[in-house]
């Protein structure tokens, strides 16, 4: 009886051990995301720019690109998704451009040019894209759409609510709930969905107690309530193995309105350009047109609901 209590013992403290190591190794890896450095730059698409540096709320400086428009009808922040960069949201920048729009892509902390080391996925990330917002704001530009795009949908959503600057958004493939993301994760790798979910907990919150803070606090299911009267376009791929589906019909019924929600059918995670790539971007400059100041922003100066299936899919 000794030897098996004992035995019991030893194995439910390696078992605690264990799970503990793991949440560490999850939360490490989590909040010190691999810096991405794509080439290029905004003259490899023929674009005039400005190579800007801004510090973040909190004092972390931050690097990108902001490139004017000839006549200026509003101005539109783009912001990139986790372990990426601003480099390749480039590909979008001349449409934005020919429609009048100045368009600002920057770095998030822990990311591309940026400083910072370590990235909490929207908590500190928010006080990112308000420095990018009060740097517009120095340049006499007052009024801004966010266009995220996964990571940064989340961030786009969670922080709109923080700025009256903020006057329209699209969140491109964003996440509900941080917990979510993390669970789908691991069931993608093989662990089973009862041990996923009680494990992706244990790591938002541990990943919160390196930080210093408390994710959940900052996710977008969260905020996404007090974003009106603002309007939000939500963009999504119906088959998203990163980001469930599920995440951004629950985002949409927890806004309010104005409100839109394209279901992209058969997309994957951030596909969505490429199966669709002309009525994505006639869509996105649409919402834009309709809801960014008609007023010309000039630069360096003071100054429905519905739910859609794609159209290019019924056309096949």
């Amino acid at each position: 009886m000794y030897a098996a209590g004992i035995a019991l013992l030893t194995t439910s403290v390696l078992f605690i051990l264990a799970i503990a190591c793991t949440a560490l190794y999850g939360a490490r890896r989590l909040i010190h995301p691999k810096r991405t450095m794509v080439g290029g730059t905004p003259s490899d698409y023929g674009l005039p720019y400005e190579n800007v540096s801004f510090p973040s709320l909190d004092g972390i400086a931050l690097r990108g690109w902001l490139v004017p428009a000839p006549n200026p009808r509003g101005a539109v922040i783009f912001c990139h998704g986790y372990a990426g960069s601003k480099a390749p949201d480039l590909q979008y920048v001349p449409q934005f451009r020919a429609c009048g729009y100045h368009v600002l892509l920057f770095d998030f902390r822990a990311h591309g040019e940026s400083d910072g080391n370590r990235s909490s996925l929207v908590y500190f990330e928010r006080q990112d894209l308000l420095g990018a917002i009060a740097y517009l704001q120095q340049k006499g530009i007052h009024q801004v759409g966010l266009l995220g795009f996964s990571m940064g949908a989340a961030v786009a959503i969670a922080t709109a609510p923080l700025s009256e600057a903020v006057r329209a958004v699209i969140a491109d493939s964003g996440f509900a709930e941080l917990k979510t993301i993390l669970a789908t994760y691991m069931q993608n790798k093989g662990m089973p969905r009862a041990l996923a979910s009680p494990m992706s907990r244990l790591i938002v919150w541990t990943a919160g107690q390196c930080l210093g803070c408390s994710l959940p606090e900052s996710d977008p299911l969260r905020w996404v309530s007090r974003l009106a009267p603002r309007p939000l376009f939500l963009i999504h791929g119906e088959r998203d193995r990163s980001i469930p589906v599920s995440d951004a019909y629950r985002l949409y019924e927890a806004a309010s309105q104005p409100k839109e929600l394209w279901i992209a059918p058969g997309a994957d995670h951030r596909c969505i350009d490429q199966l669709y790539p002309n009525e994505y971007i006639t869509r996105v400059l649409a919402f834009f047109d309709k809801w960014l100041t008609p007023q010309p922003v000039a630069y360096g100066t003071r100054s429905t609901q519905h739910i859609t299936q794609s159209k290019e899919d019924s056309s096949q």
